[in-house]
């Protein structure tokens, strides 16, 4: 058996627009570009479940925040990883629909996990795991190992993709085969020529 496991952003989803980001440093009367430095700062940390909603956002801004500027930004945070990559979300509907095991990793904290786990196109995948939910993250070793126990899986059954060169390293470290996206058309190749990952 092998599990073909998906990163999220930058893969199914579209990479966060500038305008989006732009739009939320502006919901919030903070400057954009300084806005954006803070959101990438911190967001590791946020990711990991190290930071709360609150201290994440009150460092980005670099103020405390309000509990409705928080349920704003996560919103806006949420719809702006939202735009589907349509050719990859169509390699995942074959894969789900010819039966394959597949699965998805992704660096987020835990209220933008369940933003995506409303996605439609997100919710057909039966086994989807965050780092905020894990107190994990990519390209951390023991994020791919808690992958693998939880999947019931040697490593060498998972093939792990992203579109982060060292998040796919960190996955060959941990024994995955590794495939660095690019666009679907690519990764329908390296999938083709992966053994166990195609029929």
């Amino acid at each position: 058996m092998t599990w073909i496991v998906f990163d999220y952003g930058g893969v199914l989803s579209l990479p966060q627009p500038e305008s989006d980001a732009d739009d939320m440093a502006r919901a919030v009367a903070a400057d954009p570009e300084a806005f954006k430095r803070g959101y990438w700062e911190h967001r590791l940390e946020f990711d990991r479940a190290a930071l709360t909603p609150f201290s994440y956002w009150s460092a980005v801004l670099e103020r405390p925040v309000s509990q409705t500027e928080i349920a704003r930004l996560v919103a806006m945070d949420v719809a702006s990883w939202a735009y589907p990559n349509t050719g990859t979300v169509a390699l995942l509907g074959e894969l789900i629909e010819a039966d394959r095991d597949v699965a998805l990793l992704s660096n987020a904290p835990v209220c933008i996990g369940e933003g995506v786990d409303e996605l439609p196109w997100i919710a057909a995948i039966g086994r989807r795991f965050y780092s905020g939910r894990m107190g994990l993250v990519k390209p951390d070793r023991e994020i791919y190992d808690e992958l693998a126990r939880e999947l019931g899986a040697d490593p060498s059954e998972i093939v792990f993709i992203d579109d982060r060169p060292e998040n796919v390293e960190g996955a060959e470290r941990a024994g995955m085969t590794g495939v660095h996206f690019t666009d679907a058309a690519a990764l329908r190749a390296s999938l083709s020529g992966v053994r166990g990952a195609a029929r």
